[in-house]
């Protein structure tokens, strides 16, 4: 084979959008390079939007399964209170001694 240059699909493809580019959008090639910088760099950003979306599912997780750890370990006796409202008021009276206390 003789020593010609292989390209690539995507060598390919980029060329094509340079042709649109350049021929169809009349942009220099300046620009062109601008734009095809821009897009990789959107490119980056889409990944690594999706790596941290996927870490915050993950800590989600993490973060249910310990809150579960830990109403699984509540005493059954014990059960969290909430005032209906916020005028409520919760009085606490101690009895008083009895004639055996």
């Amino acid at each position: 084979p003789g020593g010609g240059r292989r390209y690539s699909a995507r060598d390919i493809a980029r060329l094509h959008v340079v042709a649109r580019l350049s021929h169809e959008e009349g942009i220099n090639l300046a620009g062109i390079k601008r734009i095809i910088e821009l897009e990789s760099a959107v490119g980056q950003l889409r990944r690594r939007l999706d790596e941290l979306a996927d870490e915050l599912e993950l800590a989600e997780q993490r973060r249910l399964a310990a809150e579960a750890a830990v109403h699984a370990s509540y005493r059954r006796d014990l059960v969290p209170f909430r005032p209906a409202d916020q005028q409520s008021m919760l009085v606490y009276r101690p009895r008083k001694p009895g004639p055996h206390g």
